[in-house]
Formats: C-alpha cells, structure tokens, sequence
C-alpha cells in the first residue's frame, strides 16, 4: 500500500491477491446489494403480513411474519458471506463460489405462498 492509500475494509479481503477487473468488483457489489433488496422485502413482507387485516388465524399470522422476517435477515448475512467470498476467489484467481441460499429462498417462498393460500380458502 502507497503512503497516500486509506486501508480498506475489510483487511481480510482486500489484503489478499491482487485487484481484479473494475467491472467484476462492481458487478460483485451490485449482486451484494440485490440479495440486501430481497431481504428488505423479506421484511417489509414480515411486516406487512402482521400488520394487514387479513382473514388468516392469529398464530399463523405471526409465524409467517416472523419466518419472512428472519429470511430478511438470513438474506442480509447472505449477502455480506457471498460477497466475502466472492471478491476473495476474483483476487487469488480462484473459482467463483456457489450461493447456497437461492434454493432454501425459492421453498421458503413457496411455503409461506402455500400456508396464506390455504389459510384464506
């Protein structure tokens, strides 16, 4: 690092390996921040599931809430694993890891789908 370079966070990343490409760093970032957009809605499902008047029991109200709130976090912590692991496998040359969370998301979906579909009808 030059004397006029600030260290950047964090360390364990970016002090490994050299700068990959700009855009692959960028496109990394913008992948970082649609899994933070999807856990944002997540939430705001959470929320909105708790909050709206609908016909669904009470004790089922609350655990969708609650389940599409801790996918929200789920994601949230996501996003920051996979854009760790990514950014480090671009600066050694390595293989680009796997996201494991699309699968478990696409059932979770489904099942809160399923659970409000059934507790409407």
């Amino acid at each position: 690092m030059n004397a006029d370079e600030q260290p950047r966070f964090p360390r364990s990343v970016f002090d490994e390996g050299e700068d990959p490409d700009p855009r692959f760093s960028l496109a990394n970032e913008r992948t970082f921040l649609a899994w933070i957009r999807t856990g944002l809605a997540f939430v705001a499902a959470g929320l909105a599931v708790e909050t709206l008047p609908l016909a669904v029991p009470s004790w089922l109200r609350l655990t969708i809430s609650v389940v599409l709130v801790l996918a929200g976090m789920a994601s949230t912590a996501q996003a920051w694993l996979s854009w760790v692991r990514t950014e480090r496998a671009m600066r050694r040359l390595a293989p680009l890891p796997s996201s494991g969370l699309k699968l478990p998301v696409a059932l979770l979906l489904g099942v809160v789908a399923v659970a409000v579909l059934v507790a409407v009808l």
